[in-house]
């Protein structure tokens, strides 16, 4: 499966607003497993790979975060279909020193995301 990243975990102020698109943009496969009572913490399987988790920010007042990139096969459709679903592009695909391009997404949610396409 394409789209893989090593675990990160998103902390979000809409866990409901985040499955709904991180499902769609990337086909993710995402399993609830619960925690302590009314905790629910969302496995995030990738296929190959080692894959990451979501769950309800745990800080009062904080904002939704990703501290990752993922790895698309195109840069350009891949932020496109992002912008199609609700995300704002923070950064617009950009090469970085011929070693791939990045662009920066928010999600619905505001949860900052960067996407990469390493060279070939």
């Amino acid at each position: 499966m394409a789209n893989p990243f090593v675990h990160v975990e998103l902390n979000s102020t809409n866990i409901t607003a985040a499955k709904s698109f991180y499902g769609a943009l990337f086909g993710w496969t995402l399993q609830d497993m619960p925690m302590a009572p009314g905790q629910v913490y969302t496995m995030i399987g990738v296929g190959e790979g080692t894959g990451g988790g979501m769950q309800t920010h745990p800080v009062p007042g904080a904002g939704s975060t990703w501290l990752a990139y993922v790895g698309v096969d195109d840069i350009h459709a891949a932020t496109d279909k992002a912008r199609q679903l609700g995300a704002k592009v923070m950064r617009e695909p950009m090469e970085v020193m011929g070693s791939g391009w990045l662009s920066i997404i928010v999600d619905p949610t505001g949860a900052t995301l960067g996407l990469w396409q390493a060279s070939r």
